[in-house]
Formats: structure tokens, sequence, C-alpha cells
């Protein structure tokens, strides 16, 4: 991001607009709190919060993100500040005080939501001015949910973020799609996991999701996996697609976080789903059955990936 340049061009005529680090004290994280679900996703919960006479510490800000996951964002104000190792003694902090933040977000966002809080993948997401080639390797050691975000202020109207390095955790620390002779008891009805129903998807059902994961995955390195109780999530800083596995139906659906009024609908294709409750994000709805329509899936996705 430092060597990122912005040009305004007029008649032809390009100006190269200066940009700063902006002041960190509190400028930046105000900001970014006021718009923490449009940048990150994330709904806003608290800022500068107190963990209390044994921690001795204040979490810059904290929130919860679409998928329902808790997000603790961590400001770095000076170059030599240890804001990842300062982030991943809030992450402890928070696994074990799981109550506290639950009552904040009854608090804040209702008992239904506090309820379905998703405790198997916090987040921590760290924002700088610059990070150095060794916070890049530290992270990729860490065997928890870690994102380098970088910023830059192009004046009183323009702010870059761009997501510099993220990790992401597994049960075994793996990418996982469960193969059809999967050992262990399933849950029937509406208490089947996501991932219950694909390992009990016949061949074709699982091949079509198998692919769609490979390609989303495929789109970039920021692109990162969440399991949720009912659909499997793909997020940059935030989701552009959801998947979910239907067995009984035989159809792969496909939540694809676009403008409806931008995408041509078809009958048993696509359609407009911005006023249809539905598991996880997004307002246009694939419904895939077979590979014939593959092309349009994997153009619509990129432009979800690109567009979030």
């Amino acid at each position: 991001m430092a060597d990122l340049k912005l040009f305004r061009v007029m008649d032809g005529v390009a100006t190269e607009l200066p940009s700063t680090s902006m002041a960190l004290e509190r400028n930046l994280q105000t900001l970014i709190e006021s718009n923490l679900e449009s940048i990150f996703g994330v709904r806003f919960l608290a800022s500068e919060y107190d963990t209390g006479k044994v921690h001795r510490g204040r979490i810059d800000s904290l929130g919860l993100d679409e998928n329902g996951s808790p997000v603790i964002l961590e400001y770095k104000r000076t170059t030599n500040e240890t804001v990842i190792n300062q982030g991943l003694f809030y992450l402890d902090w928070l696994m074990d005080h799981r109550g506290e933040f639950q009552i904040l977000v009854d608090r804040r966002l209702g008992r239904e939501t506090a309820l379905a809080i998703d405790w198997s993948a916090p987040r921590l997401i760290c924002v700088a001015n610059d990070f150095t080639r060794y916070d890049e390797h530290a992270v990729r050691q860490i065997d928890r949910n870690v994102e380098l975000v970088r910023y830059r202020d192009f004046g009183s109207e323009l702010l870059a973020i761009e997501l510099v390095t993220t990790t992401t955790t597994t049960a075994d620390g793996s990418r996982r799609i469960p193969s059809a002779s999967a050992e262990g008891p399933t849950r029937q009805g509406r208490d089947r996991t996501v991932a219950e129903l694909l390992t009990q998807a016949d061949e074709n059902l699982r091949a079509l999701y198998e692919a769609f994961e490979v390609f989303a995955l495929s789109l970039g390195d920021d692109v990162v996996k969440n399991e949720r109780k009912n659909y499997f999530a793909f997020r940059r800083l935030k989701n552009f697609a959801c998947a979910e596995v239907h067995p009984q139906s035989r159809n792969l659906l496909v939540y694809l976080k676009l403008d409806p009024s931008t995408v041509e609908m078809r009958d048993g294709f696509i359609r407009d789903v911005s006023n249809i409750g539905h598991f996880g994000t997004g307002d246009v709805e694939l419904r895939i059955t077979n590979r014939e329509t593959w092309g349009t899936v994997e153009a619509l996705t990129r432009r979800a990936y690109e567009a979030n």
C-alpha cells in the first residue's frame, strides 16, 4: 500500500493525489467504527472495551461479523507497537469471557443474535498504515483467524483499504470436504448441519459443491471459507458468497452479494431473494443442479468477489 498511487484525471490530465497515514489516535478508529458494517461486514458493539482489573486492558473495537463470529479490531498507532501480540492476548480473554460478550451482544443486537454467536471462528483484525515483512510472516505461523489490514488516507473523501494477509483455521488445520463414507452418527431433519448434509448428498451434488469451493478459493489468496451450521461462507473482508446443499432436491444453492438489479434473472436458476428469508448473506440466489450453467456461475461469483 505504501506504493499505491491515486490520480485524479480531468481533461486527459492525471494529477497525483497526496496520501497520508492519518492521525491514528482516534480519527481512524472513529471513522471505522462509524462504518464498520460497510467496510468489514461487522456490526459494531463497543469501543475501548475494558477487560477488567486482572487483564488491565482495553480492546479498541468489538464487533460481530455477518456469520455471527466475534471480532476484535486493534489499531497500530506506532511502527514498533506489538499490535498482533496484543490482539492475540485479547482473543484469549474473549474466549474466557464468552458470557460477558454474549450479554453485550444481547444488549446491543438482541437475544436471538446473542444465542446464535459462532464461537468456532473468532477473528482478530489488525489495522495499520503499514506492516513489516516480519509481521506478515508471524501471522502465517499463528493458528488463529488473524487479518492484517493496511490503510491509506487520500484526503477527506478517499480512504484506501487493503487486506495484506489473512489466516484461518479449521479443526484439523486444513480445507475439509466430507467424504461419502465419513464415519459417525448424523442427525436428522432440521438439526443436520450443512457439513452433514454434504456427507449425505449424492455424487453429483457433492461434485458441484466441491467445484464451487475450489473455484471460490482460487479467486485470491485473501479468500477465507467459514463453515456455519447451515451454510458455507466465502469472504474477503466481507462475505461475497454463501453455499447450501440440499440432498433431497439435489440442489446446490449459492447466494451472492450482488445488487439484484444488475443481474438478469432466469426462472429456475437465478432469482432475487432480497425479500425472501434464507441462510447466509447475499441477495442473488443461484440454483445449481448441473454443470450446464457453470460459466455463468463462475462469472457472477467473480463479480461478487471483486465487489466485496
